[in-house]
């Protein structure tokens, strides 16, 4: 049976961080991969995971399974994470499954969604992260796409945006991203949000929110406005998060599916199904992670460690923002750049052709992805003026 297949072309991310590896030069800067460094270049641990690692150490019991729902604590408090004191929680219209990491609470969404109305299709923005369409489509669902980022301008396309969700028909889907868009990190201002609930609401579609940035754009509960809004708005939504990224635990594997419906039996008739879906695909969810988040957000002392240990990184990735701007006006750099620092989160289009990406890649062993992709976390003090020159040298 194997005799009939034909290889597949390479991740283009992992392909990078291949090419990235085998790079002797001592200045090569990894500006590809969507993980957050440290200065040192490093993806440390966090120092409150550390402390809920000795606690799990210390009271771990049993490896038994937890159940196709995960953790009820973990479960509890994300959608607290989630929706702060928002009514979808005090009248139980919110029900919360744990996943393996933001992928696996997509995937199960999309089954999930495939469970409601076969064949149905999904919108995602222009651009997605790389990894929807796939994982969508192999869920069997269809993908289309609205305008999202218009490359010319190096903005929101808002309007057309807005006219594309205005065709979208009643019982489709439409991902939108919570906060820190991927790749454009240009994100929807609050009067845009309100703009697209109301459409949502006039127009039936479903919303399908990822929000695998939480607190690394402007807060965490800055970062859940429009998604707090659109749950005031519809009746109907579902919401995939990922611990990945602001708790640092990209290994683990947590994340978490969350379905709202109109009233609280109406919820419990879905939940039956989603987790009909889980039992399929994996049948219990990795516990580790899940207990790590919890412990960290039922306990005020570590929660509080965790606020600031996640600030420290969101400002240090904005700081990236306005510095390699300044470093691109010092090396006489007249293009402005200033769209970079307008932009939330871990990425953003420096706005250069593929070209010239290849150029860095070739003759300054800098490293991102064909469309201009860079990470922002890849930037340090300690490259940000090689980083600069070489920009210049390429688009002079």
């Amino acid at each position: 049976m194997f005799g009939n297949l034909k290889a597949l072309p390479a991740d283009p991310i992992l392909g990078l961080l291949a090419k990235y590896r085998e790079d002797a030069n001592p200045q090569k800067i990894d500006l590809g991969v969507g993980v957050y460094k440290d200065e040192a270049g490093h993806t440390a641990i966090l120092d409150c995971v550390k402390a809920a690692e000795k606690f799990r150490h210390d009271n771990e019991d049993t490896k038994v399974y937890i159940g196709p729902t995960g953790s009820p604590l973990f479960n509890e408090e994300m959608s607290k994470l989630i929706f702060g004191d928002h009514q979808v929680l005090s009248t139980y219209r919110a029900r919360t499954v744990s996943t393996p990491g933001g992928t696996g609470a997509l995937r199960v969404a999309a089954e999930f969604i495939k469970s409601c109305k076969a064949g149905a299709t999904i919108w995602v923005s222009n651009p997605t992260w790389a990894n929807h369409t796939g994982l969508f489509e192999a869920a069997g669902l269809t993908v289309k796409t609205y305008p999202y980022y218009d490359y010319e301008t190096k903005a929101l396309d808002f309007d057309g945006m807005l006219n594309a969700l205005k065709e979208v028909s009643a019982d489709d889907a439409v991902l939108l991203h919570a906060c820190c868009h991927n790749p454009s990190g240009m994100d929807l201002s609050q009067e845009q949000w309100q703009q697209v609930a109301e459409v949502a609401k006039d127009k039936s579609f479903l919303p399908v929110i990822d929000m695998a940035y939480q607190g690394f754009g402007d807060g965490l509960d800055e970062d859940a406005y429009g998604l707090r809004l659109m749950a005031d708005t519809v009746e109907e939504m579902i919401v995939c998060s990922s611990c990945s990224k602001n708790f640092g635990l990209y290994r683990e594997r947590i994340g978490a599916t969350t379905i709202i419906g109109k009233s609280s039996s109406a919820v419990d008739v879905a939940y039956s199904v989603l987790l009909a879906v889980v039992r399929v695909i994996y049948s219990m969810p990795p516990a580790h992670g899940a207990a790590l988040v919890e412990t960290i957000l039922s306990s005020d002392e570590l929660r509080h460690q965790w606020f600031n240990e996640l600030a420290g990184m969101r400002d240090r990735i904005n700081g990236n923002r306005r510095l390699i701007v300044e470093k691109l006006i010092e090396n006489g750099v007249t293009r402005d750049f200033s769209h970079i620092t307008r932009q939330k989160g871990m990425f953003s289009f420096l706005g250069i052709t593929p070209e010239q990406v290849q150029q860095l890649q070739d003759d300054y062993s800098i490293y991102m992805v064909g469309s201009s992709r860079m990470s922002i976390a890849g930037i340090a003090n300690s490259n940000v003026d090689y980083l600069a020159k070489s920009i210049a040298a390429v688009i002079k």
